[in-house]
């Protein structure tokens, strides 16, 4: 399967971390997230019926992500995986990338966060 849709850069408010002002105020996090599907059939009949709609995918994502608040951002990206799946049987496999930017760590950093895979079963 090399067929692909992808949505990066996706920006959510949420209350995710380890730290009591991270679980209580929030901050910003940055999806990316690659969903593994055929294509075929969209490519021939160029109908939003046969492919995934972006905009669904931000919902289901910023839904998931939101829905439970976790301290670590492998339980939210978890999240985030499990409810895709769920909500599109046409993903065989997908990617999703947690990005915290404004961990609260002392170093100076561009960017950390976490990368999950799953493969539907």
């Amino acid at each position: 399967m090399t067929d692909k849709i992808f949505l990066h850069g996706l920006t959510v408010h949420a209350n995710h971390g380890v730290g009591e002002d991270e679980r209580r105020i929030g901050q910003q996090f940055m999806l990316d997230l690659t969903l593994d599907l055929d294509l075929d059939a969209a490519v021939a009949s160029d109908k939003l019926a046969d492919t995934i709609s972006y905009a669904d995918v931000a919902d289901v994502a910023t839904k998931a992500f939101r829905a439970q608040h976790h301290r670590l951002v492998e339980a939210a990206g978890g999240a985030v995986a499990d409810a895709i799946l769920a909500a599109f049987p046409r993903v065989e496999r997908l990617t999703v990338t947690v990005h915290k930017p404004h961990a609260p760590i002392a170093a100076v950093f561009a960017d950390v966060g976490v990368t999950l895979t799953r493969t539907r079963k």
